[in-house]
């Protein structure tokens, strides 16, 4: 056998040292290749990383997990509220919006008032919303509720609650008492946020058109009872929203409002200053007027909104709408309904705050 040839470690270690350099010189660094200086980690020894691949061979990308969305951009959902919020501006600045004949502004009420109205009923009331699916997706519907608070707060929450919880947004179009279209600057806000005037013609004609419209037959009678005949619905006028209902063949949807009797608990009624200022009542509570402006802010319960069954009316001929038997049997069955339910939640109730 032939003798092997030693080459002298110092010969080897120099020309091996030569070639190296070439080679780094003359190939670029690939991605994952180590770099030079640096000392490999435990485990990547022999060349190799510790996910069992070499060293020289670039790493396959992992695929995202299934299911994970991309991860939004920061600061992307601030710059569409800014563009949107300057877009709003600038439509309010040149006139280029619309309102209707009643004077609804539906986009400052989704904007502004709606965004207004929110944290109270999200995070001050707490509101609880039932039965939503009773109201119709579309078309003219009548939705009839129970009035009460000293103040008109829950028919404002009732027109959130519709907006927020319907699967297609709705907007409650609320009849109002002629009181609220008297005062200045109410009586601005109440228009743009699509109330209009409780009377029969303009109720015809929004259900006519297929609005959502709500009424509140109890009036000053329900909103400003003593407290101790809290949840005991009063009378429901002539049934004129019956006859609305009739004429035009939309459905009754009755509604139960559980919360907004404890809010300004009334314990007396000034009544003589009523009379002087143009008042339907003026309500003494354990805190106003005795604790001044702070007196005015409602206590925070909780409420629950509850939808009934529809009672539909497109059955009945035309001139069912001049049936005074029929009118007041269909107003009992709508009061006897929202009164039950009253009854119901105040049973399920835990507490008037929690």
């Amino acid at each position: 056998m032939a003798d092997a040839k030693v080459i002298p470690f110092d010969d080897d270690r120099s020309r091996g040292s030569a070639q190296r350099a070439a080679r780094r010189r003359s190939a670029p660094r690939r991605a994952g290749d180590p770099v030079a200086g640096v000392k490999a980690l435990p485990g990547q020894q022999d060349g190799l990383r510790q996910d069992g691949q070499q060293g020289g061979e670039p790493q396959a990308a992992r695929p995202e997990p299934a299911g994970r969305a991309p991860e939004p951009r920061r600061g992307g959902d601030w710059d569409r509220r800014v563009a949107g919020g300057l877009a709003f501006l600038r439509r309010r600045l040149t006139g280029e919006y619309e309102v209707d004949d009643f004077g609804y502004d539906e986009e400052l009420t989704d904007q502004v008032l709606m965004s207004v109205l929110r944290p109270f009923y999200e995070k001050y009331f707490r509101v609880e919303v039932k039965g939503v699916e009773n109201i119709p997706a579309d078309g003219g519907a009548l939705i009839v509720a129970n009035h009460s608070g000293t103040l008109p707060l829950d028919g404002l929450m009732m027109q959130v609650a519709v907006h927020d919880n319907h699967p297609q947004g709705r907007h409650l179009r609320l009849l109002a008492a002629d009181l609220v279209f008297m005062l200045p600057v109410i009586n601005e806000l109440a228009r743009k946020a699509g109330h209009t005037l409780a009377c029969a013609e303009d109720a015809e004609r929004l259900l006519g058109r297929g609005e959502l419209v709500g009424v509140m037959p109890e009036g000053f009678k329900g909103i400003g009872k003593p407290f101790s005949e809290r949840y005991k619905l009063q009378r429901f006028g002539r049934g004129g929203f019956v006859s609305t209902a009739l004429r035009t063949g939309s459905p009754i949807v009755p509604c139960s409002i559980v919360g907004a009797e404890e809010i300004y608990p009334m314990i007396g009624n000034a009544k003589t200053l009523a009379r002087v200022l143009g008042f339907p009542y003026f309500p003494i509570t354990p805190t106003f007027p005795w604790l001044g402006p702070l007196g005015a802010v409602p206590l925070p319960t909780k409420w629950t909104i509850q939808f009934g069954e529809p009672i539909p009316t497109d059955g009945y001929p035309p001139e069912a709408a001049e049936d005074p038997m029929l009118m007041f049997n269909l107003t009992d069955q709508v009061r006897e309904q929202i009164q039950h339910s009253l009854y119901k939640l105040l049973v399920q109730r835990r507490s008037v705050f929690f």
